[in-house]
């Protein structure tokens, strides 16, 4: 049976915020609200956490996993950056897009693309996901919430928690969100490629 805690969306209480970084730390699983519908995710390093969030999701080793960054600086621990792409994300970031650049040795193997090597990286602007970011002091291994054959992003965490609560260790109520998910751009070959159209807009990238 999952916690749920309803998290102020403006001014997260820090004390619940400190409770789900332990809850992460102790290999659970959490949805937890984004600037796009809501994420589920897990600590970088837990493969058994991971493979739980691949059955819920019902997703392969071919999905690119994203992992949620407080900065770019986090960013450039684990995917590698050139000078254009930088400018790119300095001036695209935080918001609602899905970067997929190619990753360092500092990403478990599992978690890249196998064939391209590639992870896809977020910066986001909802406050609940950075005190988290905050908090556990690492990036947060995540993926968009879309349950079954679905496009949409997850937005309801009553419906969340009646869908999920017997699968998940955590649920954050961060209240009612949009349902669109991240403008995913990947940027591992050089030229920006939009690879899925959603919240974010595409006119940044177009060259």
């Amino acid at each position: 049976m999952s916690q749920f805690f309803e998290i102020h969306p403006e001014n997260p209480q820090a004390r619940l915020i400190q409770q789900a970084v332990q809850i992460i730390r102790q290999s659970g699983v959490v949805v937890y609200p984004t600037d796009s519908g809501y994420a589920i995710g897990c600590q970088i390093g837990d493969k058994a956490a991971a493979d739980r969030i691949c059955r819920i999701r019902d997703i392969d080793k071919e999905h690119n996993f994203t992992l949620m960054c407080r900065d770019l600086s986090e960013l450039s621990t684990y995917a590698r950056v050139d000078n254009d792409a930088f400018r790119l994300l300095k001036n695209n970031t935080p918001g609602p897009y899905t970067f997929i650049l190619k990753g360092t040795k500092e990403v478990p193997k599992r978690l890249l693309n196998p064939k391209r090597k590639t992870i896809g990286i977020r910066v986001p602007t909802n406050r609940i996901a950075m005190a988290l970011l905050e908090g556990l002091n690492e990036p947060l291994m995540s993926t968009s919430l879309i349950l079954g054959d679905g496009e949409l992003a997850e937005s309801d965490p009553e419906e969340i928690r009646d869908k999920l609560e017997k699968l998940v260790d955590l649920i954050v109520d961060g209240g009612h969100l949009g349902e669109q998910p991240t403008t995913v751009v990947d940027l591992s070959e050089g030229a920006p490629v939009i690879r899925r159209e959603g919240s974010g807009e595409t006119e940044p990238f177009d060259f």
